[in-house]
């Protein structure tokens, strides 16, 4: 039952961050600080999705086929919030 539970947060967190497209549409979402606050929070998540599915496949042993999935697509968007992060805190900075 735990490893179904982990499987379905981690196929819920492969979603969220596609919905950034949506807000994006908005005017006021393609401002300076509200973009910018966006890309932090949706950079953060999709870090926190990676490494909560890397724990849950690691340690909890949820290793069934979707969630291997999920493993490498989370891992793929943590990687990406990483480069977002750095290239924000790299422009912020310089």
């Amino acid at each position: 039952m735990k490893n179904k539970l982990l499987t379905a947060v981690s196929a819920v967190m492969l979603l969220v961050p596609w919905t950034i497209l949506p807000l994006r549409t908005f005017d006021w979402a393609l401002e300076s600080p509200v973009a910018e606050i966006m890309i932090a929070c949706y950079s953060a998540f999709m870090i926190f999705s990676g490494v909560f599915t890397i724990i849950s496949y690691v340690k909890a042993k949820a290793q069934n086929n979707l969630m291997k999935i999920c493993l490498i697509v989370n891992s793929l968007y943590a990687v990406a919030g990483v480069v977002f992060l750095g290239m924000m805190l790299n422009t912020h900075f310089m």
